[in-house]
């Protein structure tokens, strides 16, 4: 910011004054003020008392012109000064003033894990499948995460969250539940594409964002181990990540990411701080088998997964 001085007071321009000296007429051969008049009766002219003469009087009033120009000058720095010191004054205190509401504004406004939540939230969908096998110990049903991607309803999510089940039903944000079924599918990056048979009167889809870079904070929302809409935070820890699948084949091309992620959270959004989806969650490390997170998740990049759903790529 550039500190404002205070404004000088100028004073108007002199305007040049013409003095002519020495003019003579024809007819004057003297100056009046030193010419003598003659007597009527024959006697030596009586001198009369001299007068100034006219450049006396120019040159006095020159230095009262002068001597007035001084004095205003002065009085105009002094004034300038202190309007100055007034000045900076009043704008240390504006400057302070505003500081000070710049810091109370910060440190009222909500986390970016908060934004990001409510600005996700509305495009959340809680999906159910029921598994039907040939025994009543192969009947399971299966909870995963999807999101809205564009103003048809449409939801994209994992595929294996989906695949092979005998019913597929969804839960919107304001409550509204319906049937599902598979609009399309992408095994080799383990995507799909479903449609509700009852979308919601508002459909409110995601934004799609950039995968970002390394150290960005990123988060994941989901419904992990049947905890609904809950909020992970972490940072994208790499890019160009490959997993091997359960049923042969080799998901590529993957990010990896910290923010914590468990069963429930398959096929949600992996969000950057404006909120905009940059991957959908698939996979997560899990060395021990037993199906929990140990600091290491996996999601399909948002310009891989949204081929799926005949998204142009980004």
């Amino acid at each position: 910011m550039t500190e404002r001085g205070a404004t000088k007071q100028g004073l108007p321009p002199l305007a040049p004054i013409a003095i002519t000296v020495g003019e003579t007429s024809p007819t004057r051969s003297a100056d009046p003020a030193t010419a003598a008049t003659p007597s009527s009766s024959g006697a030596p002219p009586e001198p009369r008392a001299p007068r100034m003469d006219r450049r006396l009087w120019i040159a006095a009033a020159a230095v009262v012109v002068v001597v007035g120009l001084a004095a205003a000058v002065t009085v105009a720095r002094r004034s300038s000064d202190s309007e100055a010191a007034l000045d900076k004054q009043a704008i240390d205190k504006l400057v302070d003033e505003r500081v000070a509401d710049a810091v109370e504004k910060l440190q009222s406004a909500p986390a970016a894990s908060a934004v990001v939540y409510n600005t996700i939230l509305p495009s959340l969908v809680v999906i159910r499948s029921e598994r039907t096998g040939a025994g009543p110990a192969d009947d399971r049903d299966g909870l995963g995460t999807g999101v809205i991607i564009n103003a048809d309803g449409s939801i994209l999510t994992s595929l294996h969250v989906v695949e092979g089940a005998s019913s597929l039903r969804v839960t919107f944000a304001d409550g509204t539940e319906s049937r599902a079924s598979i609009a399309s599918s992408d095994p080799g990056n383990d995507i799909a594409v479903i449609t509700a048979d009852t979308p919601p009167e508002v459909i409110v889809p995601a934004v799609m964002g950039g995968a970002g870079r390394v150290g960005d904070e990123t988060f994941a929302v989901g419904h992990p181990l049947g905890l609904l809409d809950t909020l992970t935070a972490g940072v994208i820890s790499g890019f160009g990540r490959s997993i091997p699948l359960e049923k042969g084949g080799t998901l590529t091309g993957l990010i990896q990411f910290d923010a914590a992620v468990n069963p429930g959270n398959s096929g949600g959004p992996l969000l950057n701080r404006a909120g905009q989806v940059i991957g959908i969650v698939t996979a997560l490390a899990d060395p021990s088998e037993d199906g929990y997170f140990i600091g290491i998740g996996f999601a399909v990049p948002i310009a891989t997964a949204g081929g799926a759903a005949g998204a142009p790529a980004q």
